[in-house]
């Protein structure tokens, strides 16, 4: 080989080695960002169940809440009307 082949393939040598480090090195902060997004999409799937689980308590109980709510309009309306006869 002569010295041009040589200075070359050091050259070309050099190049691939930066770019190897660089590619790792790149590699690791993808891996790093992949486990923060799993962890956000985790807590978010957590929160997004949470605000189902309680839609779903709220569901349950609007229905009870709003009949004793008209309920207690009507015994509030005949005390009142009670109230007008003996006054």
């Amino acid at each position: 080989m002569d010295t041009a082949s040589e200075v070359l393939v050091i050259i070309v040598s050099a190049v691939l080695a930066v770019f190897l480090v660089f590619a790792i090195v790149l590699a690791v902060y993808a891996i790093k960002v992949v486990k923060q997004v799993k962890h956000i999409t985790e807590r978010a799937e957590n929160m997004a169940e949470s605000m189902e689980s309680a839609a779903y308590t709220f569901q349950k109980t609007a229905t009870p809440l709003a009949f004793l709510k008209i309920l207690g309009n009507i015994v509030e309306q005949t005390a009142h009307v009670r109230k007008k006869r003996k006054g």
